[in-house]
């Protein structure tokens, strides 16, 4: 609620990279018009805050608080204390793709953590718009809204039907969201990864029994013709790449990750294959309504995603571990 006596807050900041501290910053006592004031109780981490930490991430300035995985509970105004997740995404409004209903990749958006400061601290102000009523949910469970929603997103681009064969590579946070509400849409879902130990949690926790391991002859069986629709989550060029040659014809690839890196394949290939290409950026109002739907009615078990919570005042001394710690992480919360 709202604090007539502290002026300030301590914000976690990204410094330069591989530098992480917390930085004193002015606690808003009142929101611009259209704009509201939210207390930040939760915070999730992902891997947009750990390619900041180590200088991987393409649209970004240091210094910049970053935090864009947002639950707490508004400020002000006569429904103050109500639990609410943030969308993180500023958009115009007035470019070509706000007008067609795309502001998740408006012309000039600007995303909480990333190209403006974002919630890692006690307060925010955020305009009315970005606010997402999750009554329901608990704070926590609303900081891990916005990273659900990009899987959710993803899915919704790829226009799956029941039955389809689905390749999810990469089974971090958000390959696990995505793999989550591919297979909530009665899709066939198998998970590709590096880590031994990350699809052992895909299949112990979420129970994905059709996991593969980086190098693996996947293609064998009923899989030999390949897969339906594919998503990859990784970051990584080099898998981006290695996911065509897995293409069924007539399938759909979905880029959900971002690299800074060109990605080349073979065009002959792909054309034989009326393949499709979808970048998949961010998520929509729908995508946010979907996944708090989702956790309400138990499709989505926020207790298995969450690894640890962890107090902001802790996290200076410990973000460099985590980041260098993700095989094992799912999903860190920040508390302020």
């Amino acid at each position: 609620m709202m604090d007539d006596v502290l002026t300030t807050q301590l914000c976690g900041t990204c410094d330069a990279p591989g530098r992480f501290s917390l930085s004193p910053r002015t606690l808003p006592a009142s929101a611009p018009e259209g704009w509201r004031l939210v207390d930040i109780a939760a915070i999730g981490i992902c891997g947009t805050d750990y390619h900041i930490f180590e200088g991987k991430h393409p649209y970004l300035e240091y210094p910049r608080v970053i935090g864009h995985e947002l639950g707490g509970r508004l400020a002000d105004g006569p429904d103050a204390g109500r639990i609410v997740a943030i969308n993180p995404y500023l958009s115009c409004g007035t470019c070509r793709a706000c007008r067609r209903g795309k502001p998740n990749c408006c012309m000039k958006i600007e995303v909480l953590g990333v190209h403006r400061d974002g919630g890692m601290c006690a307060r925010v102000a955020v305009p009315e718009g970005n606010i997402v009523p999750a009554d329901g949910l608990s704070e926590i469970q609303a900081a891990m809204v916005e990273f659900l929603a990009i899987g959710a997103h993803a899915v919704a681009r790829a226009k799956l039907s029941a039955g389809d064969r689905v390749l999810v590579t990469g089974a971090g946070p958000i390959g696990l969201g995505t793999a989550l509400f591919a297979r909530a849409e009665g899709a066939e879902v198998h998970l590709l990864d590096q880590s031994a130990a990350r699809l052992a949690q895909a299949r112990d926790r979420f129970g994905f029994s059709d996991t593969h391991l980086t190098g693996s002859d996947i293609l064998t069986g009923e899989r030999a013709d390949g897969f339906d629709a594919i998503f990859d989550a990784t970051g990584s060029a080099a898998a981006i790449e290695a996911g065509f040659p897995l293409l069924a014809h007539g399938a759909t690839y979905t880029l959900v990750s971002v690299v800074k890196n060109d990605i080349t394949f073979s065009d002959p290939e792909f054309h034989k294959r009326e393949a499709r290409i979808i970048g998949s950026r961010n998520a929509l109002a729908a995508d946010f309504a979907r996944v708090i739907a989702a956790i309400r009615g138990g499709e989505i078990d926020t207790g298995a995603l969450l690894s640890e919570v962890v107090p902001l005042t802790d996290l200076p001394d410990r973000f460099a571990g985590l980041a260098s710690d993700r095989e094992t992480i799912i999903k860190i919360v920040v508390t302020p």
